[in-house]
């Protein structure tokens, strides 16, 4: 029995605990699992508001107001899966979460309080249009520019969680990628349409529930950008 035991104990070293498929694959449940419990928890005052004004177009600042919170957490989330453990001796997302929350939120909410002020009025303008007494066609540039301002976001976003620039260089980086990764801003597109059908055709707490798969893949997305930002912006 004593041979036995030192034989396995032997093949665990040489392979290594926690390193075969079926452990990788639990290490990412429990990892989105845990990711998807503190991005919740983190944004939870602020989505509670959102669930009880609603979405008559005259709450759109408040709704605003209320997302304040949710930046900081989604940026805490692509953080903590960025740089997630692949093996089950590796983890610890929920440590990993609050050290993003804490070293990403006040430079992620330079950019994401302006974006959601930005968006606010376009959203505003857009629900108020018929009283506005401007030609139609300013609607469909609302659009575009509402559009390609979630696009930016999305490149700030990644960008200001993962990596610590100046906010300024942030923003300028957003928008050089934002044209010259257009597979990223395709994903971000992608997922903006996934994320409002699952609203419009579910619930608003859905996309919300399902925000660190969501994020997931919006880092998979990404990985060429991650890797050149790595490469040419960072000592």
């Amino acid at each position: 029995m004593t041979a036995v035991t030192g034989r396995a104990a032997t093949a665990v070293a040489r392979g290594g605990f926690g390193t075969g498929p079926l452990s990788r694959a639990a290490a990412l449940v429990h990892t989105l699992l845990t990711v998807e419990a503190m991005l919740l928890a983190a944004a939870s005052p602020g989505l509670a508001g959102v669930f009880l004004l609603g979405t008559d177009p005259s709450n759109l600042p408040l709704i605003a107001l209320c997302l304040v919170p949710l930046g900081p957490a989604l940026s805490a989330a692509l953080y903590a899966l960025h740089r997630r453990g692949r093996e089950l001796t590796e983890l610890r997302p929920a440590r990993t979460f609050w050290h993003g929350w804490r070293l990403n939120s006040v430079p992620v909410l330079r950019l994401w309080v302006p974006l959601l002020a930005w968006l606010t009025v376009i959203g505003f303008s857009l629900t108020h249009f018929p009283d506005a007494g401007v030609p139609g066609w300013w609607a469909g540039l609302l659009v575009v520019v509402g559009v390609v301002s979630l696009l930016w976001g999305g490149h700030a976003l990644v960008l200001g969680s993962l990596f610590t620039f100046r906010s300024a260089d942030v923003a300028r980086l957003a928008a050089y990628f934002l044209l010259r990764r257009p597979t990223a801003s395709l994903a971000t597109a992608s997922l903006l349409v996934l994320t409002g059908g699952l609203t419009v055709l579910g619930t608003e707490a859905l996309p919300v529930l399902l925000a660190a798969p969501l994020l997931l893949s919006l880092l998979h997305a990404f990985r060429s950008e991650i890797a050149e930002a790595q490469e040419d912006f960072t000592a």
